[in-house]
């Protein structure tokens, strides 16, 4: 597919965009675009989604990849991503496929200028068991000799290599997320993370997978996480888990917009592109009372700072004009 094809995708927002609303996604950060190559099908590749992100004014996307180190994706089309109107920037969640939970893997991706390492997903127990039926979720597991990885030694301890993939990740000082472990774990990798000096944390999807309760969030944010939520649980063009807008401003009234993140987890081969789902959930959440302010500070400001796009969440703080280096190096730009 080419970048003129990711132009012409079909629309699933009821009305064309109007000037207000793409003022309120100007600027947004979505830290959960599922584009390409990738062993699941993908709609995009990574120039695609610059691409349609550009098409509404993002100012950076993370790729991530449940399989690979998505940072040496975005160096192999360097030349490509020169041209592409926004910043890609990636990372590497500790699956099977690199190891587990590995600090080699970690180090790696930090080297060649990962902003990001996700823990455990497809290769959490958590994640496993939730998915043991057919719901929707792709499945390679059966031909990538996936396993289950755990943050936990054979005593039942945080292991040695959760607390070096902590030190690396609180060195570089990148942002580091909790990925699909059970809640028990994302407790004990984030105080872990907190311990070693971590300040960029986040907790996807509490009640998808991770089976959080309004508790158990609380708690976790104590360690000084955020907490995400996917347009693509809310986009009637997403076939599961098909939420309605209600239960996303419920989370945001109980936890707040200050700690609250919403991307958009798109990119997958049968969904709308990542900037349909910001066009949709965004317009919904305003028609529903969300302030402007409160949308922005969830979609531009919380993640900008995660990103490490800025030294601060708080929106009197940004300058909304730093663009980080793409790897080790002074030059290369994503």
């Amino acid at each position: 597919m080419s970048t003129t094809d990711a132009h012409d995708m079909p629309s699933y927002t009821a009305t064309e965009p109007t000037p207000a609303l793409l003022k309120v996604i100007d600027g947004a950060v979505d830290l959960h675009t599922h584009s390409g190559p990738s062993p699941f099908p993908r709609r995009l590749n990574h120039v695609e989604a610059s691409h349609d992100a550009g098409r509404i004014g993002l100012r950076a996307i993370l790729i991530k990849s449940h399989h690979h180190n998505t940072v040496m994706d975005l160096l192999a089309m360097r030349d490509q991503l020169r041209e592409a109107p926004v910043p890609a920037y990636g990372g590497v969640a500790l699956n099977t496929e690199v190891g587990g939970v590995n600090p080699s893997a970690v180090a790696v991706a930090i080297q060649m200028g990962g902003r990001a390492v996700w823990g455990p997903t497809v290769s959490a127990k958590q994640h496993i068991d939730a998915h043991n039926h057919d719901d929707g979720f792709p499945s390679a597991g059966s031909n990538l000799e996936e396993k289950e990885e755990s943050i936990f030694d054979e005593n039942g301890d945080v292991s040695a290599e959760t607390v070096r993939v902590a030190q690396l990740v609180a060195e570089a000082d990148i942002l580091l997320t909790g990925g699909h472990l059970d809640v028990e774990s994302q407790k004990a990798w984030f105080a872990t993370a907190q311990k070693q000096g971590v300040k960029r944390l986040l907790l996807h999807h509490p009640d998808f997978i991770i089976g959080a309760s309004e508790s158990n969030v609380k708690e976790i944010l104590s360690y000084g996480a955020f907490v995400e939520h996917e347009m693509s649980m809310y986009h009637p063009g997403v076939p599961a888990p098909g939420w309605p807008i209600s239960r996303l401003i419920d989370w945001i009234e109980r936890i707040g917009p200050e700690r609250t993140v919403i991307d958009s987890d798109l990119g997958q081969r049968d969904n709308p592109p990542p900037t349909e789902g910001y066009l949709y959930v965004v317009q919904a959440l305003l028609d529903h009372g969300i302030s402007e302010k409160d949308v922005r500070r969830m979609i531009v400001h919380n993640p900008a700072y995660l990103l490490g796009l800025e030294d601060s969440p708080e929106p009197s703080a940004q300058t909304g004009s730093r663009v980080l280096p793409w790897s080790g190096d002074t030059v290369g730009r994503a």
